[in-house]
């Protein structure tokens, strides 16, 4: 049985405009379990960074508590100083934004070991090592020697996604990923987030706009002018898409079924009905060459 391991109660965040005051978030109160794949849908400005920021402490909150549970510790983030709290956040949160935010003078393999060493755990061999790992996972080894401007816009948000891995959180938040890439890229994207949650059980919250995405997420709820409607009743079991994604995946892969079984072992659209399984363009995360 999964356990929570974020917890929003009563949540406020109200910013001060020359205008008065505005109210960002409103009484929020929202559980994630761990091993989920949250998705918090709405328009601009309906508050869904400010969710997100209320999560990773980058922001302060107005009034209410926010509680992260991880490797047996519970967390208020609010409680901690500034300090105290970007170096939690480095150790127990990844954060992946929609403007990717790589260090223009750095390589990428710099990028990745840059989070490491802000952590307190670089150690030369041990840093490299772990960044070659993540730039393998997301396809980009080749290109470690690279600066950020001589990659494709696409590449950039997968190395965004190795840095926010670099130090092994069991949390990533994501602040529309896809956003600003086309919808064959973003569809790229979506599958190494899918695979993070499958294969190695991480936790993640995203917000985006986009509805056609909400399928793909093992829950999503919408946000409205800051407060949280949910996308099913609360009386009704939930269904674990994840979980079924992740059984569809083996059996395809046991059966030989994959058009690309030399790499497969993904699924690339997986639809909500349990019977129906979709291949699309082919290829699978691992192996296929992208751009």
């Amino acid at each position: 049985m999964s356990s929570t391991i974020i917890e929003l109660n009563n949540v406020a965040k109200t910013y001060s405009t020359a205008a008065g005051e505005f109210a960002a978030l409103k009484e929020v109160n929202l559980k994630v379990d761990s091993g989920e794949f949250l998705g918090v849908v709405g328009k601009s400005g309906a508050g869904k960074s400010t969710l997100l920021n209320m999560i990773n402490g980058v922001d302060q909150l107005t009034s209410g508590e926010v509680i992260v549970r991880t490797n047996n510790d519970s967390v208020s983030v609010h409680e901690m100083d500034e300090n105290a709290r970007a170096h939690w956040r480095g150790r127990t949160m990844g954060v992946v934004y929609q403007s990717f935010q790589l260090l223009p003078m750095l390589t990428l393999i710099e990028n990745i070991t840059l989070p490491i060493d802000l952590a307190d755990n670089f150690r030369p061999r041990e840093s490299k090592e772990r960044a070659m790992q993540l730039l393998r996972l997301v396809e980009l080894e080749e290109h470690a020697y690279k600066l950020p401007a001589f990659i494709s816009g696409g590449q950039q948000q997968r190395v965004a996604i190795a840095r926010a891995l670099a130090n092994d959180p069991p949390i990533l938040v994501a602040d529309e990923p896809t956003g600003s890439l086309d919808s064959v890229t973003a569809d790229h994207i979506f599958e190494v987030f899918e695979h993070l949650v499958t294969d190695q059980g991480k936790t993640i919250v995203m917000v985006t706009h986009d509805t056609g995405l909400i399928s793909r997420f093992s829950r999503s709820l919408t946000i409205s002018d800051g407060e949280l409607v949910s996308d099913m009743d609360s009386n009704t079991p939930r269904f674990d898409k994840t979980m079924m994604r992740s059984e569809a995946a083996s059996n395809q892969t046991s059966s030989g079924s994959c058009p690309s079984s030399r790499f497969c072992a993904r699924i690339h659209d997986r639809t909500t009905r349990p019977h129906q399984t979709i291949y699309q363009r082919g290829g699978c995360l691992y192996g296929a060459q992208r751009y």
